[in-house]
């Protein structure tokens, strides 16, 4: 076994730099870098960072050096950094006696010269340190890491989950990518909100549940987070389903609490994230998408799903920055391949207003990808009006179109990875068209699921909240019954 020196450079500095990487020798053996394990934990909050398994495959992260164990012969190496770098796959030997290995990766496409910064919406259970490693090695510009309160099990207490390293609207540690700490708010029946870019904690983390009172709510924590100019996301957590309503979530968004929806998986046939989104927006919300790996484990790659939001060109990067371009709706998400859109040259997040009938809009979309994928689409309030197929080897596609536009609604363009028009990869947040006379009106049965949700989180108010108070049953059904008629009054 010969002890190697092995160093990862960026093609464009020739500078060490973060990357994931693979090393298996003849014998089908991953080589680990000292410090890594062969072998590590892959439940959700166990020893979380530095390494990952995706499928049956083992990758360490790396800032750019380490040094390895490896017999002389071929290696098989794999690196990659992120959707935007051309990954490297590639047999080398080592010859007797070579102890050093030198690789070199290259970034194909620069979506940050046109404006675009990455970020995962967020994560959990790594230490900020872990997330800066992983980020900077996956691409990434900014991590929300989420601190959170565990619940007591049987077997241990409950626990707070890197509280200590609350950061707010600052970045945690120095250098890239910005990783700030922020907070994950949680009722078991009301819901769940992501409170990001708060200068302060807003407490409680949690509440309700065995045990503990229903004395708090779901738009009391909204609130908090906008009086401190912060931004409130919708994790994509079980939500809106008979067995985590998250009723009063819902209700929040209705009302305007609720600044984002998160999605964390794509390219999932079975996935409902989308369709709950599509139908928010024919209701009339006007609603930016976020993306999140919402990484607890070993087995999630930070970033896996992320969110690129566009910063506009005065302003230089920071992660407030980064934040107002989310609440603007300047986004999109992604797994891979990358997307730009405009509505006659609006960008995602705008709102285009159109005179009289009968008008037509100009789209433009296009997708590039490191990884192959089936065809570029626009949707108008969700249904496809315009399509471009891939080019060369799959990863790129074009449309330019007119579109006829009949009534108020949304554009966007998504990419999806085979005909499955369900196995979505990437999605831009819409462009908004506001049309003179004809305004938005959801079907009944666009409507009917979510005022399930609201009732029947108002019975489970009514008859089973632990209210210490009348007072606080009082004000979570206002809530509730004030979205009830923001959603009967759009329809």
């Amino acid at each position: 076994m010969l002890t190697v020196h092995v160093r990862v450079s960026d093609a464009a500095t020739g500078q060490p730099t973060p990357v994931r990487l693979r090393l298996v020798d003849a014998a089908g053996i991953c080589r680990m870098p000292f410090g890594r394990l062969a072998e590590f934990a892959t439940g959700p909050g166990e020893h979380v960072g530095g390494q990952v398994r995706l499928g049956n495959s083992a990758f360490a992260y790396i800032d750019g050096v380490c040094e390895v164990q490896l017999p002389p012969g071929p290696v098989h190496v794999e690196v990659s950094k992120g959707p935007e770098y051309l990954p490297v796959c590639r047999e080398v030997v080592l010859g007797p006696g070579k102890i050093a290995l030198r690789l070199s990766i290259e970034r194909a496409l620069d979506w940050r010269s046109r404006g675009w910064y990455a970020g995962d919406a967020r994560a959990h259970e790594l230490s900020p340190h872990a997330a800066r490693l992983e980020g900077a090695a996956e691409g990434l510009d900014v991590v929300n890491l989420l601190a959170g309160e565990q619940p007591p099990q049987a077997d241990r207490p409950g626990a707070f989950v890197n509280l200590l390293a609350f950061s707010g609207t600052r970045p945690a540690l120095e250098g890239s990518p910005c990783i700030v700490v922020n907070t994950c708010n949680t009722h078991p029946v009301l819901g769940t909100v992501a409170l990001l870019n708060c200068h302060r904690i807003v407490f409680p983390l949690r509440f309700g549940g065995p045990d503990r009172v229903d004395d708090w709510s779901v738009a009391d924590w909204c609130d908090q987070c906008h009086r401190k100019k912060g931004l409130v996301v919708w994790p994509d957590l079980p939500r809106l389903t008979a067995e985590h309503p998250q009723g009063e979530a819902l209700a929040a968004l209705l009302l305007g609490k609720i600044d984002a929806f998160e999605i964390c998986r794509l390219g999932d046939a079975q996935s409902t994230a989308l369709a709950d989104w599509y139908r928010l927006l024919a209701c009339g919300r006007r609603l930016p998408l976020m993306g999140a790996s919402g990484k607890d484990r070993n087995t999630v790659a930070l970033g896996a799903v992320r969110t690129y939001a566009r910063l506009e060109p005065q302003h230089g990067f920071s992660y407030g920055a980064w934040i107002e371009s989310v609440r603007a709706g300047r986004t999109f998400v992604t797994d891979g391949p990358l997307l730009a859109f405009a509505v006659n040259g609006h960008e995602p997040g705008s709102v285009l207003s159109l005179a009289g009938e009968g008008a037509t809009v100009r789209i433009q979309a296009e997708s590039r990808s490191m990884t192959p994928f089936a065809r570029l689409e626009c949707v108008y309030n969700g249904v496809v009006v315009a399509a471009g197929e891939t080019v060369g080897d799959g990863t790129a596609a074009m449309i330019e179109a007119d579109v006829p536009i009949s009534s108020s609604g949304w554009l966007a363009a998504r990419c999806l990875r085979d005909g499955n028009d369900s196995a979505v990869r990437a999605h831009t947040s819409p462009v908004y068209v506001e049309m003179e006379g004809r305004p938005l009106r959801p079907e009944a049965d666009t409507t009917a699921p979510l005022l399930d949700v609201l009732d029947r989180t108002l019975v489970w108010i009514q008859r089973e909240a632990s209210c210490p108070k009348e007072q606080h049953r009082q004000q979570l059904m206002q809530t509730l019954q004030a979205a009830r008629e923001e959603l009967l009054r759009c329809g």
